[in-house]
């Protein structure tokens, strides 16, 4: 003789709304019981997992309701089965080297501390891999495989919660921004002022780079594409009208062949880039779609097509005196410019 389980239950027991995190090892557990073939009833389960008759009862019916279960319950033997023998929660398939992988998605969660979706991300990958927990789980990596702290910029949640927003129902906003000085070092001219001023933008994409995030947006009032950092964004408002983006736009598609993250131009180069002292980590790299290296004695000439001028040279300059632009003129000239003005800094007193 067979009984569902809805029989084995108090119906004015408060069902549940969502299933706590500490729940998911429980479930799994049961999982595990009622598919080793024993008939497991209530009380069994209970005992062994050292937790209360209600909370087995609940998550029974969670299984059962929420997850699919066919659990069924057989008079004779006292215990529950499941109807379809080869059934098994969906965690229950996974791989060791997929469970691995979800384990250490957590520790890449890093990544993004002090960003809106760290926590919730984080609390996601924790219920997915709560099955694990127990005899199940050898998290031996999460002290072995680590992502060291980077310097980010946190985001106000408000203000990644209105972009958010912006972005899904594609409604124009105006915030503040604080924007950078930036002076053209070859011609000390004033590029761009750091004052503080209200903008207006149809949000396109949101972009990551370097432990921080960037708004591609375009600018109405200066007819342009820009580059928010969200990190300066503050009093952010929606507003009611809306706007189209081109089928098929994505900024990947503009910064071109070369890989140096968030910034791209107007024009194209031809680099060319003479590396000098130990360049087995240049060599290993990819910098760019056509990159091409060529040996010589002091070391590499590394050369490639790229629209992202000002990111390669910082990059250049970033290596210190084991790197120096050989063209393009224009990035030789800027190269030439930095490298005078940090000359001058030798003779500044502290």
């Amino acid at each position: 003789m067979e009984l569902k389980t809805d029989m084995m239950y108090n119906y004015f027991m408060k069902p549940r709304k969502s299933l706590p995190k500490t729940a998911l090892p429980r479930i799994y557990f049961i999982d595990d019981e009622i598919a080793s073939g024993t008939y497991p009833n209530a009380s069994d389960l209970a005992k062994k997992y050292e937790t209360s008759l209600s909370s087995i009862n609940r998550d029974i019916a969670y299984m059962r309701d929420m997850m699919g279960a066919p659990i069924v319950y057989d008079f004779f033997k006292k215990g529950f089965y499941y109807s379809e023998k080869t059934f098994r929660l969906p965690a229950a398939y996974a791989t060791a080297d997929d469970l691995l992988a979800l384990g250490m998605a957590k520790n890449l969660m890093e990544l993004y501390r002090n960003t809106p979706i760290h926590e919730s991300a984080l609390n996601l990958l924790e219920n997915i891999t709560a099955p694990l927990q127990g005899d199940h789980n050898n998290e031996w990596f999460i002290n072995r495989i680590v992502i060291p702290k980077t310097a980010s910029a946190p985001v106000n949640t408000e203000t990644w919660n209105s972009i958010i927003q912006s972005l899904r129902e594609n409604r124009t906003i105006t915030f503040q921004y604080q924007g950078t000085k930036s002076i053209n070092l070859h011609t000390q001219e004033k590029i761009r002022s750091p004052k503080l001023e209200m903008r207006r933008a149809r949000p396109y994409q949101l972009l990551f780079d370097s432990s921080a995030w960037y708004l591609f947006a375009y600018d109405e009032d200066r007819k342009k594409m820009r580059m928010f950092a969200l990190s300066r964004i503050t009093d952010v408002s929606l507003k009611t009208d809306t706007f189209k983006i081109e089928k098929g736009f994505d900024y990947r598609s503009l910064e071109g062949a070369s890989y140096f993250g968030v910034y791209h131009g107007t024009k194209a180069f031809k680099f060319t880039i003479a590396i000098s002292g130990d360049t087995r980590w240049i060599t290993e790299r990819q910098w760019a779609a056509d990159q091409h290296i060529q040996k010589t004695k002091t070391g590499i000439k590394l050369s490639f097509t790229s629209n992202q001028f000002d990111k390669v040279l910082d990059w250049i300059l970033s290596q210190g005196p084991f790197a120096r632009p050989l063209a393009p003129k224009v990035l030789v000239e800027r190269w030439t410019a930095s490298i005078k003005e940090m000359t001058k800094m030798l003779n500044v007193k502290s």
